[in-house]
């Protein structure tokens, strides 16, 4: 059998049994016996064992002074199972969001790491709560100090949330389109807009070509908005979220179409 046969064949074994990745995940985080694992994990002793002697036989496990260590090349597959496990139950979860929209514009490297938004949370509106949205944004933009944002849209409160955002000090960085950009800075006291521009406290991104994304990355805080795949945003969900992975993600997405914007 080739490499890439082996690595298919390695990669199916493991992927096809839960048990085998509930007893790598403990092995990888802590060696253990048999005894150990069946403790950990509640499943039978008779299933531990057994398919440890597989993964013992297939080269994954090693035993050394009675505990057993994942070998250093199945690691590689275990957590690439689990990151590719875990993107899977994200978008299932959150189909809704994912499902029928317009995802062009996360780069490669975002959908890469699109497990890195596992903590967050999807905000939908309701009939009974048709501002849901926005309103969460709204409220992150007015605890925020800094804030970098992708507008592919101008909301009424926008110019007055970014406003008082600059006239205490502090940063705020946008990629919009131009005709939104205009219509932005008009509504932004001129004194304050000018002094933020001058203290490069405000700095403005405008995009040669159509944002089909809407993003914002507060002080503690991100949010992701997408376009419908009929070409309408979607202002009914968005996702958010307050962890610092999330957080990371959301500004590696800005920098990059920051960078062909």
């Amino acid at each position: 059998m080739n490499s890439h046969g082996k690595l298919n064949s390695d990669i199916k074994f493991l992927a096809k049994s839960e048990i085998r990745l509930k007893i790598l995940s403990e092995l990888y985080n802590h060696p253990n016996n048999i005894r150990g694992i069946v403790n950990k994990t509640k499943i039978t002793y008779s299933s531990v064992s057994s398919n440890m002697a597989k993964l013992e036989q297939n080269n994954h496990i090693k035993k050394i002074k009675n505990k057993y260590h994942v070998n250093p090349m199945t690691v590689i597959y275990f957590k690439t199972l689990m990151d590719f496990k875990n993107s899977i139950e994200l978008i299932t979860a959150y189909n809704t969001f994912w499902g029928k929209h317009n995802i062009k514009q996360l780069n490669l490297e975002s959908i890469k790491s699109i497990t890195d938004l596992k903590e967050s949370e999807l905000i939908e509106t309701t009939p009974l709560d048709i501002y849901r949205t926005h309103n969460v944004i709204k409220e992150q933009l007015i605890k925020s100090n800094s804030v970098k944002a992708i507008f592919p849209y101008l909301h009424p409160d926008y110019p007055q949330l970014i406003e008082n955002i600059l006239k205490n000090n502090g940063n705020v960085e946008l990629i919009i389109p131009n005709d939104i950009n205009k219509a932005l800075m008009s509504q932004i006291n001129e004194k304050i807009r000018r002094t933020a521009l001058k203290e490069k406290r405000l700095k403005v991104n405008p995009a040669k070509s159509d944002l089909k994304i809407y993003l914002t990355i507060c002080d503690e805080s991100m949010g992701l908005g997408l376009f419908k795949n009929d070409g309408s945003f979607d202002q009914n969900r968005i996702v958010i979220s307050e962890n610092e992975k999330s957080r990371d993600w959301a500004l590696n997405l800005f920098e990059s179409i920051k960078e062909v914007a």
